[in-house]
């Protein structure tokens, strides 16, 4: 950022000396290592779109528990509406609790059907939402650039 150059070696050499390893050697654990030692902590849950043999668009709200992989259908409805997305994160809570699961946070997108009292449950529940970054483009749309 001062705009002097150093070698790759001089780098070398200034990390050894200050007996940091270089960075494939490091003991530190590896982002994947992360997620798999707090995976029991770590459900997320989504919104899936599906559409019934009558031709209705029905969402349905999921949760997935990445340690057993078990997968929690909170319910489906044909509009979800921000007491039926509340109502959800309620009966979600109460059967992570009946399960015994620890979970400390909630991984979610910013998908505008989740109301900030979705949220709050979780919060009051000691379980934090983690939003996901930025969201993709709808089927059949594309990306814009300004």
């Amino acid at each position: 950022m001062l705009g002097v150059k150093v070698a790759p070696s001089t780098l070398r050499e200034i990390l050894k000396d200050a007996g940091v390893d270089p960075a494939p050697e490091r003991s530190g654990t590896s982002w994947a290592g992360f997620l798999r030692s707090q995976a029991e902590a770590l459900p997320a849950c989504d919104f899936l779109e599906t559409v019934t043999f009558t031709g209705a668009r029905m969402y349905v709200l999921a949760v997935i528990e990445h340690h057993t992989r078990r997968i929690r259908v909170l319910g489906a409805t044909g509009h979800p509406t921000a007491a039926w997305v509340t109502q959800a994160a309620r009966n979600l809570v109460m059967d992570l609790e009946d399960a015994g699961c620890r979970a400390r946070f909630l991984i979610r997108d910013r998908d505008g059907k989740f109301p900030d009292l979705f949220d709050a449950v979780l919060a009051d529940a000691g379980v934090q939402a983690v939003l996901t970054g930025g969201c993709r483009p709808a089927a059949g749309s594309s990306w814009t650039t300004r």
